[in-house]
């Protein structure tokens, strides 16, 4: 249960700081929006406001920055935590263990009655590489919910730890 705790405690410090903005930029730092120009022959006097809507720069967003990496790190660590404390019913089934879970119940579709080894990981691969995927391309397209993904499958993941650490224990 500890362990369990501590990966709580841990995804939820990840994502807070990954949550956090950065700090926005200095009035003195951003480039002027109106540009007044005066015209060359001094027999007239007329200056001109210029205003571009590419004086504003928008800074291109990494798409691999240390949000998107320790998210995706959380994620996948979970994943796979999931899939070998799943493996405990496993032994539990070989080793004859009775009161104790012996067959997977939470989702026996994905992972079998008696998962095997290959079965588990496997699973974890592609649910870590298809949530990972899942934000890289909602990230890419600009999308404000480009951590959900991540967030949710490390949720699910870190429920089926607590699950199989208090269950098959």
């Amino acid at each position: 249960m500890r362990f369990a705790l501590r990966c709580i405690l841990g995804l939820l410090t990840l994502v807070a700081a990954a949550a956090a903005g950065d700090l926005p930029e200095a009035p003195s730092s951003s480039s002027r929006a109106n540009i007044v120009e005066p015209i060359a022959d001094p027999a007239f006097a007329v200056t001109t406001t210029v205003s571009s809507p590419l004086s504003r720069h928008t800074p291109e967003q990494k798409l691999f920055d240390l949000k998107f990496l320790s998210l995706a790190i959380v994620s996948t660590g979970s994943t796979f935590g999931d899939s070998y404390t799943t493996l405990f019913a496993r032994e539990n089934w070989l080793a004859g263990k009775q009161g104790v879970c012996n067959i997977e119940t939470e989702s026996p579709y994905l992972y079998g009655t008696h998962p095997t080894v290959g079965r588990t990981y496997g699973v974890a691969v592609v649910k870590s590489a298809g949530s990972v995927f899942a934000a890289y391309y909602l990230r890419k397209h600009r999308s404000r919910l480009w951590s959900l993904p991540l967030i949710a499958n490390s949720a699910m993941s870190l429920q089926g730890v607590g699950q199989n650490l208090k269950n098959c224990n």
